[in-house]
């Protein structure tokens, strides 16, 4: 017998967001890892707000939010409170209730610079480690280094020479920009949408675009992230950003850190030899700044296969956390976007590994 469609438009409901969430879903370990580390941030919240005046949103839900942003590719912060007004397994991982109403889109344009000035992203991501270091997840040992480039929020159009004013709009409309044939420097050019955008294109025959760099240090143990950076784009960026990261490691002496080709680079060979590690890097076939010898240790292998796990990283970051083109404008802000999607990459990463160890 068919059933009769009949639609209620309203309803009591006597359950909560909690007893509607699967006990198996898998935003339930997510959401215990993050509980656990915003909780060790309260102090830090706190020093981030005057002891005077209305309570503000959560920055704790805050932050669950933006997490969920990036863990289901929301576009936008407006379509956020939009899946967040009505989708109850987003209400229930904030933290809200059914009746609770949800905040503007614009709170988090007013809250981000509170956030970046507190360095919030950097304090997540430490306490994501630490649980990571805990349940025994994190080599000490092997490490890996890479960088990708990441799409600025500008316009080709927008790169003009900086004694120049921009061209007069056309009709309302953007104005017309014929470069054809014009040489083009970040030198010279900058970027009247982004200027911290730099021109670069990361190899031949490649498309030059507006963008900035960013770059990991992943172990090679279980593929975590264990530091992360974003740099303006040049041709030295990757290595100096692999030098600053290594140097914060607590340990150096005896590690081995695999690399592409592009770091077989004699300063950086020797930057790494000289604090004890071993470079594992891709040799180069001609004008190689690495020792043949190296390369015939069991290890130097096993190093470059692993390596390329660092692509899966990159991978899920621009796929799914939507970084391939960046949303945001600036170094800083954008920084602070890179770190967080780190922190949840290897937040997805820690809750894959510990269900497939556990019976």
């Amino acid at each position: 017998m068919r059933g009769d469609d009949i639609q209620q438009e309203s309803m009591f409901s006597y359950l909560s967001p909690e007893a509607r969430v699967p006990k198996d879903h898998p935003l339930r370990p997510l959401r215990r890892m993050v509980n656990q580390a915003l909780s060790e941030l309260t102090h830090a919240f706190q020093a981030m707000y005057s002891s005077e005046g209305r309570p503000s949103i959560p920055p704790e839900k805050l932050l669950r939010a933006l997490l969920l942003q990036v863990l289901y590719t929301v576009r936008s912060e407006r379509l956020l409170m939009e899946q967040l007004d009505y989708n109850l397994l987003f209400r229930w991982f904030v933290g809200l209730s059914m009746d609770d109403a949800v905040w503007d889109h614009s709170v988090f344009s007013k809250n981000r610079e509170r956030l970046i000035a507190s360095d919030v992203a950097a304090a997540f991501f430490a306490r994501i480690m630490e649980q990571a270091a805990a349940a025994g997840l994190l080599s000490d040992e092997h490490f890996t280094v890479d960088g990708t480039l990441i799409e600025a929020w500008a316009s080709l159009k927008s790169f003009r020479p900086q004694d120049q004013p921009p061209p007069p709009p056309t009709d309302g409309r953007n104005p017309e920009v014929d470069f054809r044939g014009e040489r083009r420097s970040n030198a010279t050019h900058a970027s009247t949408t982004d200027p911290e955008a730099r021109l670069f294109t990361k190899g031949a025959g490649q498309t030059a675009k507006l963008c900035y760099m960013g770059h990991v240090l992943m172990e090679n143990r279980h593929g975590l992230v264990v530091s992360s950076a974003l740099t303006l784009a040049s041709g030295t960026a990757e290595r100096e950003a692999a030098m600053a990261m290594i140097d914060g490691l607590a340990r150096l002496e005896g590690i081995t850190l695999g690399a592409d080709k592009f770091y077989d680079q004699r300063e950086f060979v020797r930057f790494l030899q000289e604090r004890g590690a071993e470079p594992h890097v891709a040799r180069k076939r001609r004008g190689s700044a690495l020792d043949e010898a190296i390369t015939r240790q069991p290890g130097y292998a096993v190093s470059q296969r692993l390596r390329k796990l660092v692509e899966q990283i990159f991978g899920w970051t621009k796929t799914i956390g939507i970084l391939r083109k960046t949303r945001h404008r600036g170094r800083e802000r954008l920084s602070w976007v890179w770190t967080f999607t780190m922190a949840a990459y290897n937040l997805v990463r820690m809750r894959n590994l510990l269900m497939a160890a556990s019976p």
